[in-house]
């Protein structure tokens, strides 16, 4: 297998293999092009949206600039997508994101993990766990998802959280470590 194919299965790569390097390299030229648009670009936007993401639900699409990916292929949003300033989805692994979902400014999405061994990381070896958030998802500013995480449908995140486990349909959650207040799983 490749060190991208690996990366895709979810399994150990290297991250400084020539051909993701490339691939990362490729995605920040596109992503200066998104980012340097005026605001009233919004067609220029959208196409670049279309070329960069591996699924665009419509048109109705809003991603605030600046915004940052690692690959942008990984990334599926669904219908009437709209994210506010400085999104960032580190997308290693699959990040899909259902229909009808607000994305408050500053929020991370990161799907890489490594080693917490000092010698382990620093062999810039690593893998990625895929981030499911599903329908009707409103994320508050400065929220923070980790890898591996399933949030889904009608699910509210309060600003500022921290996701390190899956948030049940249904749900508000809020805090670091994200935890329920209302809905599916509260107390």
């Amino acid at each position: 297998m490749t060190e991208k194919e690996k990366m895709l299965a979810g399994e150990i790569y290297s991250a400084t293999d020539p051909e993701l390097i490339a691939e990362l390299q490729t995605t920040r030229e596109i992503i200066y092009d998104y980012n340097a648009l005026r605001p009233s670009e919004t067609l220029k936007m959208k196409t670049i949206l279309r070329k960069l993401l591996g699924h665009i639900g419509d048109d109705q699409i809003i991603i605030n600039q600046p915004f940052h990916c690692d690959y942008g292929t990984q990334i599926r949003v669904g219908k009437r997508f709209f994210a506010n300033f400085n999104l960032t989805i580190l997308d290693e692994a699959p990040v899909t994101i259902g229909d009808d979902c607000f994305i408050g400014p500053n929020v991370s999405i990161y799907t890489a993990c490594h080693s917490t061994d000092p010698v382990e990381r620093n062999s810039r070896r690593e893998w990625a766990l895929p981030v499911t958030i599903g329908h009707n998802v409103w994320i508050g500013g400065s929220v923070t998802i980790l890898p591996g995480v399933t949030i889904g449908d009608n699910v509210t995140i309060g600003a500022g959280s921290v996701v390190v486990s899956d948030i049940p349909s249904g749900s508000i959650a809020v805090g670091n470590p994200c935890k329920i207040i209302k809905g599916n799983g509260s107390r």
